[in-house]
């Protein structure tokens, strides 16, 4: 079966003008162009489409989608498998955020008693889906699924307490990073007061610390566009930077 660009928006429930970018950057073309110019798709750009709406519910870049559509080793079952792994979890992440927002109400009203940790139930939960979704190929293939799944446990079983500390934590690191940039030594006081910090943070995260695994999350920080993006928030280079520090607090 065949559709025009309208009759695909409309089944796909989204703008023509969405096809036609889509179409600009190489990311769906349609299969032919008919006579009077309108742009015919087949089923292959119906399903490459749905694959395309998949990953950008789970909140991938265009560029991304991209790449990954059409790399060599695309599979589209094993495609398939990848998101319906990520929906149920978010799935499961947003039940827990619904069950929280109803015990509030609840709560409120005077019919029932929520502890402070059930205040704070689903959080942990939706810290260990984003990470997942950003990060959680690499840092399983670098550590392995045991390792990512104690980390992930830990994640959420955080208690109110921990999770303001590590809230804090963060904006310290932060801080502390930028003026240590600003200072230019890797080696300096305020740069190793940085690691330190960043070791504290890491410690909420991971199950068991060891300086092999702090120099080797350095690397990856400046190996990786979307951790360069995040530290040049903070200050532009500070990644490169981060990691020259690490490597000395580590030896």
């Amino acid at each position: 079966m065949e559709y025009t660009i309208n009759k695909l928006a409309k089944l796909a429930g989204i703008s023509t003008r969405t096809l036609r970018h889509y179409d600009d950057i190489g990311l769906l073309s349609p299969r032919r162009s008919s006579s009077n110019g309108y742009r015919i798709y087949g089923q292959e750009e119906v399903d490459r489409l749905q694959h395309i709406l998949f990953y950008r519910e789970l909140g991938l870049p265009l560029d991304e989608i991209k790449c990954a559509i059409f790399s060599d080793d695309f599979n589209a079952s094993d495609t398939l498998h990848a998101h319906l792994s990520a929906l149920l979890a978010k799935r499961h992440q947003l039940d827990a955020l619904i069950l929280n927002v109803e015990k509030t109400l609840a709560s409120k009203k005077g019919e029932m008693t929520m502890s402070n940790k059930e205040k704070f139930e689903g959080f942990g939960e939706k810290l260990v889906r984003q990470n997942e979704e950003q990060y959680g190929a690499e840092i399983r293939e670098k550590y392995g699924d045991p390792t990512v799944e104690a980390s992930n446990r830990k994640v959420k079983g955080m208690t109110e307490q921990q999770y303001a500390e590590v809230e804090a934590l963060s904006d310290k690191f932060n801080a502390t990073l930028r003026a240590a940039f600003e200072a230019g030594d890797p080696a300096g006081e305020l740069a190793q007061q940085s690691c330190a910090l960043h070791k504290e943070w890491l410690c909420y995260f991971w199950d068991s610390y060891s300086k092999e695994a702090h120099a080797g999350l350095a690397e990856m920080y400046v190996a990786d566009e979307r951790f360069i993006a995040y530290y040049d928030k903070v200050a532009k280079g500070s990644a490169v930077f981060l990691r020259d520090a690490i490597r000395i607090y580590c030896r």
